[in-house]
């Protein structure tokens, strides 16, 4: 039996017997699904070539600071986001670790960086998702006056995709008529509301006080911003770390599975 095939076997075995799934995710995952991937200028100014031609790296308006001096622009990209992700659909690997947590007595809960709320739109309860850095789907105010949050349902972007501006109207806070900026932690960011973050927190440290055997699934989490590999990495249980590019591990109760996500995740379902 190859490598491979003893870590997908490993790693389905764990599965098997755990009686919890924590899903840890970072932006791989959402690459499964079709959504870009910022990572270097390359990649990030392929999207946005706008941003390109004004030599705006990805920490420059993924920044509070830009919605200060640029409120348009920065509102070109994020409001580009929001449809973004609101017209793409979550990918395979969504439905398939719902498959794998629904024979476990608790289930799962999601741990993820990731702001584009897809596991929420493949059916994940948003009770059993911690979203550490925010969701594009809520906004607050930029000042902010209050740390309230609301959701961005309603609001619908129009945006020149050439300028990479916004050319609808600019959303505001109902506290004050302040400019709103999306409910994401970003660089130099410290006027972040956490209150959502906080609750959410809260809920998944409860579940994992509440549940015996837990396994992690880590997706798609990159060391660059390791926020989602030491939370995983922090649990007292083994993990399967699911990345092509970076899946390195220290401990031998852990799985590696250099692979893409959706890949990893059918060859582990079909052993189960």
């Amino acid at each position: 039996m190859s490598n491979h095939n003893v870590a997908i076997t490993r790693a389905a075995n764990l599965l098997r017997e755990a009686d919890a799934l924590l899903i840890t995710a970072g932006a791989g995952m959402g690459v499964d699904s079709g959504l870009p991937d910022f990572r270097g200028p390359n990649g990030f100014w392929g999207v946005y070539p706008a941003l390109g031609r004004a030599k705006l790296h990805f920490e420059e308006i993924a920044n509070p600071q830009a919605f200060v001096e640029r409120p348009e622009l920065a509102w070109g990209f994020y409001g580009h986001r929001l449809n973004l992700y609101r017209e793409t659909s979550p990918g395979k690997s969504f439905e398939m670790l719902q498959d794998i947590a629904e024979s476990m007595p608790y289930g799962a809960f999601v741990f993820t960086s990731n702001v584009d709320g897809h596991f929420q739109r493949a059916g994940f309860s948003g009770n059993r998702v911690c979203e550490v850095h925010g969701s594009i789907h809520h906004m607050q105010c930029l000042n902010p006056c209050s740390d309230h949050i609301w959701s961005a349902h309603d609001f619908t972007p129009e945006i020149d995709v050439e300028t990479c501006r916004i050319i609808s109207e600019l959303p505001h806070c109902p506290c004050c008529g302040g400019l709103a900026r999306p409910n994401i932690l970003m660089f130099g960011d410290w006027h972040w509301s956490a209150t959502r973050q906080s609750s959410q927190l809260a809920a998944i440290e409860n579940w994992l006080a509440a549940v015996k055997n837990l396994v992690v699934v880590e997706i798609g989490a990159g060391t660059s911003i390791p926020t989602v590999r030491r939370f995983g990495e922090n649990q007292n249980a083994s993990l399967i770390r699911i990345n092509k590019a970076e899946s390195s591990i220290t401990r031998t109760s852990d799985v590696a599975l250099p692979m893409e996500g959706q890949e990893a995740l059918q060859a582990i379902s079909d052993m189960l």
